[in-house]
C-alpha cells in the first residue's frame, strides 16, 4: 500500500479523495438539504457531455500553464491567447479577416488548426521575450499581454465580429464527434452509452504528451531545476533564457489549440471565446499541488484538479446554483489552493531545517 501511495503521490491521492468526497456531496448529501438534481450526475449523458467536454478547454490551458508555474513563472494571458487561436483558425478556415485573406489556403482543416496553434506559439514567444530579455516580472508581463492579446483578437477578426464556421462540418467534427460509440457498455442510470467525445481524447493525449515531457526528459528536469533554484540551474549549465521562452511557447501553443477547439465547439471564432478562462486554469494548477515559488507540481495533479473543478461546476449546475455563486466558489477555491500550497511549502521548509539541525 505504501509503495502504491508513493507511486501515485500524496498530493494526487488527496485530489482523488477530494474528488470522491465532492461527488458524494453532490449525489447524496445535497438531497438531505432539499436540493434536487444530484441524482442526474451518474448518467452517461451528464458524464460524457457535461463533464468530459466541459473540462477540455480549461484542462488544456491548465496543462500548458503548469509548465510555466513549475518553473516559478506565471502566464495570466492564456485566455486571451486562446481567443487569438480561435479567431485565427476560423479566419484561415473560411478565408475572411486578417489571416484569411493571406496566402494560406482556405477550407483546409489541418491548415486552420495549425494556424491557430502557431498563433498561440507566437504569443508565447512574445511573453517569453518580455520576461527574459526585457526582464519584466512574469505576473506583470502576462497581465499586460492579457489585455494586449485580447485587443489583438478583436483586430484580427473582421470588424471585431465573430467568424462563423457552422458551414464547415469537417472542422466542427472536432467538437461534435464521439469515438467508441459501438462499445457494448451498459446503460447508466437509464442513460445509454454515448461514446467518448473527440475533445476529451485530445485532452488526454496532450496531457500524456506533456506528462512524458516533464517527467522523463531533460527538458522537464531543467524546468523543475529552474523552479527549485534558479542560480543552481544556471551554474549547472542550463540556458535560462532559452528554457523560459520554450516554456511560454509550450503554454501558448497549447492555449492556441484550446482556442481552435473553442471555435469548433461554439461554431465561431469569437474574440471573447477565452475571456475569463485563465482564472480557472490557474486555480487548477495550484489546486493540483504546484507551489507558488516553483519547483513543484505535476501534470497528473493538474489533470485531477481540472476534473475536480469540472465536477464542482457541473454539480452546482445540476443543483441549480447560478453563475455568480459558481464564481464565488471558484474564487474561494483559488484562495484555498494557494493557501494550501503555501502551507505545504512552509511545512517542507521546517522539515528540511529540522533535518539539517539534527545532522549538525
Amino acid at each position: 500500500m505504501r509503495r502504491t501511495m508513493n507511486r501515485i503521490g500524496p498530493d494526487n491521492v488527496s485530489m482523488i479523495l477530494a474528488l470522491v468526497i465532492l461527488v458524494f456531496l453532490i449525489t447524496v448529501v445535497s438531497g438531505w438539504f432539499g436540493y434536487s438534481g444530484g441524482d442526474k450526475f451518474f448518467s452517461w449523458q451528464n458524464l460524457m457531455n457535461s463533464v468530459a467536454q466541459a473540462i477540455v478547454i480549461v484542462g488544456l490551458l491548465a496543462i500548458g500553464e503548469t509548465v510555466v508555474i513549475v518553473a516559478g513563472g506565471l502566464d495570466i494571458s492564456v485566455g486571451s491567447v486562446a481567443s487569438i487561436g480561435s479567431v485565427v483558425s476560423a479566419s484561415v478556415l473560411v478565408g475572411v479577416g486578417t489571416f484569411g485573406s493571406t496566402f494560406l489556403p482556405t477550407g483546409n482543416v489541418f491548415v486552420a488548426v495549425a494556424a491557430g496553434i502557431l498563433a498561440g506559439m507566437v504569443a508565447g514567444v512574445i511573453n517569453g521575450f518580455i520576461v527574459t530579455v526585457l526582464r519584466v516580472n512574469s505576473t506583470i508581463a502576462t497581465l499586460g499581454t492579457l489585455a494586449a492579446f485580447a485587443g489583438i483578437a478583436f483586430l484580427l477578426a473582421p470588424d471585431g465580429k465573430p467568424i462563423g464556421v457552422v458551414t464547415q462540418p469537417d472542422f466542427t467534427w472536432l467538437a461534435r464527434e464521439r469515438l467508441f460509440t459501438g462499445v457494448p457498455i451498459p446503460d447508466l442510470n437509464g442513460s445509454k452509452w454515448t461514446g467518448v467525445p473527440v475533445l476529451t481524447v485530445i485532452l488526454v493525449l496532450v496531457t500524456l504528451f506533456i506528462h512524458v515531457l516533464m517527467a522523463y526528459t531533460d527538458f522537464g528536469r531543467a524546468v523543475y531545476a529552474i523552479g527549485g533554484n534558479e542560480v543552481a540551474a544556471r551554474l549547472a549549465g542550463i540556458n535560462l533564457t532559452r528554457m523560459r521562452i520554450a516554456m511560454y511557447v509550450i503554454s501558448g501553443g497549447v492555449a492556441g489549440l484550446a482556442g481552435v477547439l473553442l471555435a469548433a465547439r461554439t461554431t465561431s471564432g469569437n474574440p471573447i471565446n477565452g475571456v475569463g478562462l485563465e482564472l480557472q486554469a490557474i486555480t487548477a494548477v495550484f489546486l493540483g499541488g504546484a507551489a507558488t515559488s516553483g519547483g513543484k507540481g505535476t501534470i497528473i495533479g493538474t489533470f485531477l484538479a481540472v476534473m475536480l473543478v469540472g465536477v464542482l461546476n457541473n454539480g452546482m449546475n445540476l443543483l441549480g446554483f447560478n453563475t455568480f455563486v459558481q464564481r464565488v466558489a471558484l474564487g474561494l477555491l483559488l484562495i484555498g489552493a494557494v493557501a494550501i500550497s503555501q502551507w505545504r511549502q512552509m511545512r517542507e521548509e521546517k522539515t528540511r531545517a529540522r533535518a539539517l539541525a539534527q545532522q549538525s
